[in-house]
């Protein structure tokens, strides 16, 4: 009896366990998911959807993440993903700063009335970045991110030659 108990723990501990293809395919599945939460957020005009699923799946990912059984954690891959982060992070404030940079100075412009200015017209608007864009263009700059670190990763890769393959 004790044997069979035993035995249902260990296939229930196990249970839990994936291949890193089955990782990869349970995230694409979250990232469908979060845009479909994304746009019924948005149809009923409440973020707080988006942002609880946003959470909910960071956490199931992170959980996932762990349970993955055929991950191989070596110095190289832990040089290629510090180097590949350092890089992302480099390119990334630099690129965020000039947009911040030109988005405060659109709001510190004083628009120049023109010389035959009239009091019945009003002056033009300088608008380059619409606050109404402002979560897109932050969303946009996210992707950025992601695509950095991607880039940066599969660049530190072949470098480090993490895809070669050991003959022996």
């Amino acid at each position: 009896m004790n044997m069979l108990i035993l035995h249902n723990v260990q296939f229930v501990y196990h249970r839990g366990r994936m291949k890193k293809n089955t990782f990869y395919l349970l995230v694409g599945f979250i990232a469908i998911a979060l845009l479909g939460a994304f746009w019924y957020s948005d149809e009923i005009h409440n973020p707080l959807l988006i942002e609880v699923a946003f959470v909910a799946a960071v956490i199931i990912g992170y959980i996932a993440r762990r349970n993955v059984t055929d991950l191989i954690e070596d110095e190289r891959t832990m040089k290629i993903t510090e180097k590949a982060s350092l890089r992302t992070m480099q390119v990334f404030w630099v690129i965020f700063c000039v947009f911040s940079l030109g988005a405060v100075m659109q709001l510190l412009h004083v628009p120049q009335f023109p010389q035959d200015f009239r009091f019945d017209r009003k002056p033009p608007a300088f608008e380059i970045l619409p606050p109404r864009l402002m979560g897109y263009y932050q969303l946009g700059f996210l992707c950025l991110m992601i695509f950095l670190y991607v880039g940066f990763r599969v660049y530190y890769a072949r470098k480090y030659g993490d895809w070669e393959t050991d003959e022996e």
